[in-house]
């Protein structure tokens, strides 16, 4: 089975560092799905305005090229305790796909053709999406669903962005997406004991960097850069 993408991703994060690990915990992202011509057609899209969410079959092109590994270290174990690759949602799988549960905000006609608007997704910048299908509440929200060893939302850090002017010129959704990104502590578990150590992430068209400390991240540097995400 051979399959090619239908479009690509342009994400408000613009480098895999700071994407959140999975959709939802960074509300305020935004991205649009940009297709390729053969799919263009509007009458592919005909009646998915109805719905809310739509799931996206897409593919981990940054992490492809690295091939699968049988047992991985997933973040909410510390980064220390190995499991099977399919206990968890890890990049390094055998066929690199993944699957992405994101929220239609709207479709917009262009003269390329329609583009959907999404919002809460976890994908970066450039992400090829194979497949769209849509969300169906009375089926698939399961309550009662166990979470295995990751049961519940990651604890978040407090995120500072004290006088730096940069930050309050930022649009809000864009300032929002920043802070919610580096709440969920983007810092590889192997690097965490290294308070005060300098990060960078490319978040909403701007470099952002920070610093993590007891708890609170502070934000200390914003700037201009390209390949840094898609802007508000």
């Amino acid at each position: 089975m051979e399959i090619q993408p239908i479009g690509i991703i342009r994400s408000c994060f613009g480098g895999k560092f700071a994407v959140p690990r999975q959709p939802g915990l960074c509300p305020s992202a935004w991205g649009e799905l940009v297709f390729e011509p053969e799919y263009r057609q509007a009458e592919a899209l005909r009646g998915i305005e109805g719905f809310s969410h739509l799931w996206l079959i897409f593919g981990f092109h940054l992490t492809a090229a690295a091939g699968w590994k049988p047992t991985v270290r997933p973040p909410r174990l510390g980064g220390n305790e190995r499991v099977g690759v399919f206990a968890t949602r890890s990049t390094f799988r055998p066929n690199g796909l993944g699957l992405s549960l994101v929220r239609l905000e709207g479709i917009e006609s262009r003269p390329g053709g329609s583009v959907l608007r999404l919002g809460g997704l976890d994908l970066v910048d450039g992400t090829p999406v194979f497949d769209i299908k849509p969300y169906l509440p009375y089926a698939e929200a399961l309550p009662e669903a166990r979470g295995g060893f990751a049961p519940s939302e990651p604890e978040r850090l407090q995120v500072i962005a004290e006088e730096v002017a940069n930050f309050d010129r930022l649009p809000e959704r864009s300032r929002q997406v920043i802070v919610e990104a580096l709440s969920l502590d983007p810092r590889p578990p192997a690097g965490r004991d290294e308070p005060g150590r300098t990060h960078g992430a490319g978040l909403c068209g701007v470099e952002v960097k920070f610093q993590v400390t007891d708890g609170i991240c502070r934000i200390f540097s914003v700037e201009s850069a390209e390949g840094s995400g898609l802007k508000a």
